[in-house]
């Protein structure tokens, strides 16, 4: 992991096209704007992990018959 320092109105660069740059820091809070093209998937780390989280649970929930039946569906 690359740990870099940034003060207010600083920036880093990441490849060519994605640009984060520290907006504000208030209270302990850094607030970050993030300048990337719109195929790039930009998501906070505690809502990815709550999705995989409730994906998992999810998996949990489903019966080998609903299985068996969506594979046949799925020609496999």
């Amino acid at each position: 992991m690359l740990v870099l320092a940034r003060k207010l109105d600083e920036s880093i660069v990441i490849g060519d096209n994605i640009t984060i740059k520290v907006i504000s820091i208030d209270k302990g809070v850094v607030k970050l704007g993030i300048d990337a093209p719109r195929d790039v998937s930009i998501i906070r780390s505690e809502l990815l992990e709550h999705v995989k989280e409730h994906n998992i649970a999810a998996s949990k929930d489903v019966d080998e018959g609903t299985l068996s039946l969506l594979s046949k569906l799925l020609g496999k």
